[in-house]
């Protein structure tokens, strides 16, 4: 027996029309150079509507990728619903990548025009002669920068605004769920980064399940902050939640410093700000007589959560960081760390364990914790550990047009995530390290994550990251890389009788060696390649 409900596609267009007849006076503010430029929903709409109709005027195919190099504003969320809306595929480039990825991605997926932010045309001319099939750039004025000159032969140059002025409103209309809504290369990747292509179906799913209370709960009623760029994973699915929700939008523009995410928070009244541990490393100390009241929720995710910053959180702002996982190829959120009502009566320390997992498969995804070689369960006990492997509706099934596409996908149908991960009784669970990150110890595993957090735990510590070293006996021993707080003296000996007792002695770093700053990815995250490469050959002291 068939069910008798309509089949309706489910298409980002039923998002767009949402906010446009519901919510026509709520507003996006823009963080720019010069202010706050605030536009409501019912001018947005009108204006993505227009857009829609740039992209037909400069003669965009059918499913032609619509390349963005931007900043989060609301013109890059008029990017967000136009190009699929249109049945484009919004194509979101990294600004952070390197050159050479850039110009990789940007011809693997053949992208045909590219919206950049006037502020970024420096990064990107220089490449424009490496891209194959690019025939427009479009250059919105964000208000710093030089404005180029051309675009180079082969290639039209554009003005954002001149050319909306000029376009008429289209109507959107998307009657095909599985097409191709927009996509997204993979950023932590050895070799070329990977394409992961999002359809229409899985971004409305996910996008509803961002909206369920027991994940990040966006609401008509909150303003949201994503911190977290546009250009990475979707923004985690805020930008298209809020949307939907009907929710304020703060955009923050190019000045991610922590004194302007602190000020937009207190300024606009921001209920849900979300970023990685390293934005809210910095903005910690800028919360200091602020009034942040209005704060709910401070999602934050990408690399685990140090135990210390989230409490240090709870202590200055009264909640505790919530710490959610995902990837590019989980669209991206995939669990949050909420803590059970059953267990809200544990202690502090216990429930501040707690949230220093990563918590709970969200509603729509399941995840397994397996040995990787025969893909037998672990047992929950919080204590063994193997590959955490994901799969769901949002979930990617293989790379777009990619030969190693085999290599990350079991032959049931998971997703490989790389990440070393346990879970206890209760299902909590924990990254335990990624795969090649993970201290190989005569035979054993040590979690650099977990040295991390500890050593972040220090009042005197700024930053820290744990990489493996060779050892002629032990194959590998863990080095700690340490950022000391300003003005701080900070000893080897300080930090390893710190340690003790917090982790088991065989895990304790063989040798600390202090820097000035720990290099990051892309996306903000500690990049260990970056630290393996410069301690390459390091001589572990011999005992």
């Amino acid at each position: 027996m068939q069910g008798l409900m309509q089949h309706h596609p489910l298409t980002l267009t039923h998002f767009f029309d949402r906010a446009e007849n519901l919510f026509p006076a709520k507003e996006v503010a823009t963080a720019t150079a010069s202010g706050r430029d605030r536009v409501t929903y019912g001018e947005w709409a009108d204006r993505t509507r227009r857009l829609g109709g740039v992209l037909d005027t400069l003669g965009i195919t059918a499913d032609g990728r619509v390349g963005t190099f931007a900043w989060n504003t609301a013109r890059h969320l008029e990017l967000y619903f136009a190009a699929p809306c249109s049945g484009r595929v919004l194509h979101t480039l990294n600004i952070r990548l390197f050159p050479e990825q850039l110009t990789y991605i940007v011809n693997h997926a053949e992208d045909e025009v590219i919206f950049v932010d006037r502020s970024l045309t420096k990064l990107l001319w220089p490449l424009l002669d490496t891209f194959k099939t690019v025939r427009h750039v479009v250059v919105m004025d964000d208000g710093a920068g030089d404005q180029p000159a051309d675009a180079g032969a082969g290639r039209e140059l554009h003005d954002y605004e001149e050319l909306l002025a000029a376009a008429s409103p289209v109507g959107f209309e998307v009657d095909d769920e599985d097409r191709a809504a927009s996509m997204c290369y993979t950023s932590g990747t050895t070799g070329n980064p990977k394409g992961v292509v999002y359809s229409h179906r899985s971004t409305w799913l996910h996008t509803l399940a961002v909206m369920t209370a027991d994940s990040l709960a966006a609401s008509e009623r909150d303003v949201i902050l994503p911190v977290v760029p546009m250009f990475h994973a979707n923004a985690w699915g805020l930008a298209h939640a809020g949307v939907a929700a009907g929710a304020s939008l703060v955009m923050p523009g190019p000045d991610l410093s922590p004194r302007a995410i602190a000020e937009l928070i207190e300024s606009e009244r921001v209920t849900v700000a979300a970023g990685v541990p390293t934005i809210w490393m910095g903005v910690l100390g800028e919360l200091d007589g602020r009034d942040t009241s209005s704060l709910r929720a401070i999602p934050c995710g990408g690399s685990a959560v140090p135990k210390a910053l989230s409490e240090a959180y709870r202590a200055k702002t009264g909640m505790p960081i919530l710490q959610a996982w995902g990837m590019t190829e989980t669209s991206p959120v995939a669990s949050v760390g909420h803590i059970k009502s059953t267990l809200a009566d544990r202690s502090d320390e216990e429930l501040a364990d707690l949230r220093s997992a990563i918590g709970l498969p969200m509603v729509g995804v399941e995840a397994r914790v397996v040995d990787p070689e025969n893909l037998e369960p672990v047992a929950h006990d919080g204590e063994a550990s193997g590959e955490l492997q994901v799969r769901g509706p949002w979930i990617a099934r293989e790379y777009y047009d990619d030969e190693r596409s085999p290599q990350s996908f079991t032959a049931d149908g998971w997703l490989k995530t790389g990440d070393v991960a346990s879970v206890d009784g209760e299902g909590y669970m924990r990254i335990v390290d990624r795969t090649k990150d993970v201290v190989k110890s005569g035979g054993e595993w040590i979690s650099t994550v977990e040295l991390e957090n500890e050593l972040m735990g220090h009042p005197k510590v700024a930053e820290a990251a744990v990489i493996g070293v060779p050892h002629p006996k032990w194959g590998e021993r863990p080095l700690a890389c340490v950022v000391p707080k300003a003005g701080q003296d900070l000893t080897k000996e300080e930090l390893l009788d710190f340690l003790e007792g917090k982790v088991a002695k065989w895990w304790l770093p063989d040798d600390v060696v202090f820097i000035e700053e720990v290099p990051k990815t892309s996306v903000g995250k500690f990049s260990k390649k970056d630290l393996r490469a410069r301690f390459e050959g390091y001589q572990l002291p011999t005992a």
